[in-house]
């Protein structure tokens, strides 16, 4: 019996090329998320909503240390600030606590606060303001913590606390220059850890340029 005659190199070639594009494909087709592509193509929300506020309570942390070390070498309690803020549900009886679970609890309802707004001015900053330049960023930053210092406490504060606990000790208590400091920092803090919580839509690989989000 003659031995049969080897397929010509030619074949061999495009069978093996062909099974390696089907390797390649199967590869790809392992990588990728159960369910499909996962990601958004135009703004991911719920991702900067996570991020702002994460963002947030490193920006009240920043400003709650920077009103620490100011108490601090004012010869004042290192939290007089959470000490004012308390007034609102404990009235002026707040100044003079030393109570650590009540002060614990002030804190943690500064950073909450900060996690609240952190994540609506992250939202906003991203959604309208993501390519902007640095200093425009800043900028903005200042008008917002200044407005939020303006509005919270000389356009709501100065009514609803006496209102509802018969005095305004916040307003009274928080000189200007440090309530404006405090706004400042939080906003400043967010502003330039923003980067850190960028999200560019749409998938593609690593090392490919990121394509941009349909408009």
């Amino acid at each position: 019996m003659e031995p049969k005659e080897s397929p010509p190199r030619a074949r061999m070639e495009e069978e093996l090329a062909s099974l390696e594009a089907r390797a390649a494909e199967l590869r790809e087709t392992l990588h990728q998320p159960a369910g499909g592509e996962w990601w958004p193509s135009r703004f991911y929300l719920a991702y900067h909503l996570v991020v702002g506020a994460i963002l947030g309570a490193i920006a009240a942390g920043a400003s709650l240390l920077l009103n620490v070390v100011g108490a601090l070498a004012s010869g004042l309690h290192p939290l007089q600030l959470i000490k004012v803020y308390l007034t609102f549900p404990l009235r002026e009886r707040a100044l003079a606590s030393e109570d650590g679970f009540a002060l614990s609890t002030g804190v943690l309802l500064y950073l909450a606060a900060g996690m609240a707004l952190g994540a609506a001015l992250h939202v906003a900053g991203q959604r309208w303001f993501a390519a902007a330049r640095l200093p425009r960023r800043l900028a903005l930053a200042t008008i917002a913590a200044l407005a939020l210092w303006l509005v919270g406490y000389y356009g709501v504060l100065t009514w609803l606390q006496p209102l509802l606990f018969g005095g305004r000790w916040i307003v009274d208590q928080i000189p200007p220059p440090v309530a404006a400091a405090t706004h400042l920092v939080f906003t400043w803090t967010l502003t330039l850890l923003a980067f850190l919580g960028r999200f560019e839509p749409g998938g593609h690989a690593a090392g490919d340029p990121a394509p941009r989000a349909p408009a």
